[in-house]
């Protein structure tokens, strides 16, 4: 543990970020999974569920949680299942 207070400080900063991140990559990935077992279903509220998806995966990407093509290739896939 730091003594210096600014490092201190620095120490529950990073904290906070890391549970705000680590909720928001979850529930990302709580939202592609409820797209899937919809899709895979053929359930009436899929394209609704896939707009979700998109939206948390966005948001992933703009805060720098997930690269740029990761979030592509995310969002591809899912288009791809809902249109079998």
């Amino acid at each position: 543990m730091p003594v210096i207070k600014s490092a201190m400080k620095r120490v529950r900063t990073n904290e906070k970020a890391a549970d705000r991140n680590r909720s928001q990559l979850s529930a990302m990935r709580t939202s592609i999974k409820a797209f899937e077992t919809a899709a895979k279903n053929s359930s009436d509220n899929a394209a609704e569920l896939l707009t979700n998806a998109y939206s948390k995966i966005d948001k992933a990407k703009s805060k720098g949680l997930i690269k740029a093509n990761n979030a592509a290739n995310k969002k591809s896939r899912l288009a791809k299942q809902l249109n079998k």
